[in-house]
């Protein structure tokens, strides 16, 4: 059976002889072949909220193959999806040890074609859920709350 093979790079340098307050969060990762590297920080109280880090990028993917498959599954099913726009949120309480994401929640604003009905859209996002990997992958469940436009022809 065939497998594939991800692979990430991230690269820190600093000092943390000064102590936990005193030392940068901010590394580079990577994710070669792609070309883009992204500056990630901590989420946490010494991070740069102007960065990325950690939790948002988990919240990006699972969102990300949200809505890929959603296109997928939509396609295949010749429903022509014209904008598709997702507001997700993930909490994460200090007081739900240990800590993590407890909860994520995809907004999806899709917008389609008129000739399907709001319910078959909301179907399709069901069955993209089933088969989104990362959502599958998580052990902190992952809920899909779709609002459905259907916009006139022309």
């Amino acid at each position: 059976m065939a497998s594939h093979l991800y692979k990430a790079h991230t690269h820190w340098t600093g000092d943390t002889a000064l102590g936990w307050e005193h030392y940068g969060r901010a590394h580079s990762a990577s994710a070669p072949p792609a070309a883009p590297d992204l500056t990630v920080t901590t989420g946490e109280s010494k991070g740069d909220p102007s960065q990325l880090n950690p939790e948002q990028l988990l919240l990006m993917a699972a969102s990300s193959c949200q809505l890929l498959w959603f296109l997928h599954v939509a396609s295949k099913a010749h429903v022509e999806v014209v904008e598709y726009e997702d507001e997700a949120e993930a909490e994460m309480p200090e007081d739900d040890l240990p800590m993590r994401l407890t909860r994520i929640v995809l907004r999806p604003r899709i917008v389609v074609r008129e000739g399907t009905t709001e319910e078959r859209v909301k179907h399709l996002c069901e069955l993209a859920h089933r088969e989104c990997y990362i959502a599958n992958t998580l052990a902190t469940e992952v809920e899909v709350e779709p609002t459905v436009e259907i916009a006139a022809l022309g």
